[in-house]
């Protein structure tokens, strides 16, 4: 619940904290340069006079949307995958694992820098991106947790009636494995914000004129010493969000496992 009321708050200070910017994220005070918090800049401003207030706003719902829709769509390929994989076995299963195995070994982390490089930091590309090479590691946590449902008796009744196999894995296998699902969303977005963070940090991710928490993270680190509060909003921030998904997932995993202590409770 704690977790929740974070993220509940990160996200409407996302969306509606523009509101309450006296400027944009990119507009540029020249009477204000690296100039520290005051009641006309809330969070100080950095070296090109831009509102560090309204950066950590934009900033946020970047990363925010980033790491929500690149969670949620690993997620169900990898449900999908995982699933179809298990349920249809012999040679098309040892065809798909084969491709996942190939694709856990290649150098994701590179790749994706080299191509959201290429198309000049574009925050959209990042995304397709990041789905493209993010999936493969949960298909194949659930494609071993799908091998014992795929012997279940609802499984097999639904076979011997006639059931198309996409309906067997949307409706049968891939809702009895709903609690892992939930606790790998919200693991997700958590490894997603590091990895859009990471890259963004090191200048491969999201470019200007759009900023995220990684870009200014990146830009206030090196001056932490003269001007800290260009990297301790951005680092607030973003520690609040970790700690809220992590919170969440964790209590998600006791409220869904019935191993749980807690899930007598739930």
């Amino acid at each position: 619940m704690v977790g929740l009321v974070i993220l509940a708050l990160l996200v409407l200070f996302a969306l509606l904290g523009g509101l309450f910017a006296q400027h944009h994220y990119q507009d540029t005070d020249f009477l204000a340069l690296d100039s520290p918090p005051s009641a006309e800049h809330w969070f100080g401003t950095n070296g090109g006079g831009n509102d560090l207030y309204a950066q950590v706003v934009h900033g946020l719902r970047i990363s925010l949307v980033i790491a929500i829709t690149v969670s949620a769509a690993t997620t169900f390929i990898s449900a999908f995958v995982g699933s179809v994989a298990a349920y249809l076995g012999g040679r098309a299963e040892r065809a798909i694992l084969a491709l996942i195995h190939f694709l856990l070994i290649v150098p994701s982390f590179l790749l994706v820098a080299l191509i959201v490089a290429s198309q000049g930091g574009d925050w959209k590309v990042l995304i397709v991106v990041l789905i493209l090479f993010g999936w493969m590691y949960y298909a194949r946590i659930i494609w071993s947790l799908a091998m014992s449902i795929r012997e279940r008796e609802y499984v097999m009744a639904a076979r011997y009636m006639g059931v198309g196999g996409v309906t067997i894995v949307l409706r049968h296998i891939i809702p009895n494995i709903g609690s892992l699902l939930v606790v790998n969303l919200t693991l997700g977005v958590v490894s997603t914000v590091m990895g859009e963070t990471g890259l963004s940090f090191l200048g491969l991710g999201v470019k200007p004129p759009n900023v995220s928490l990684g870009t200014l993270l990146g830009s206030g680190v090196n001056q932490v010493t003269a001007s800290p509060w260009l990297f301790y909003f951005p680092a607030g921030a973003l520690t609040l969000l970790t700690v809220s998904m992590a919170f969440i997932s964790d209590g998600l995993r006791d409220a869904l496992d019935p191993s749980s202590a807690a899930g007598g409770h739930a």
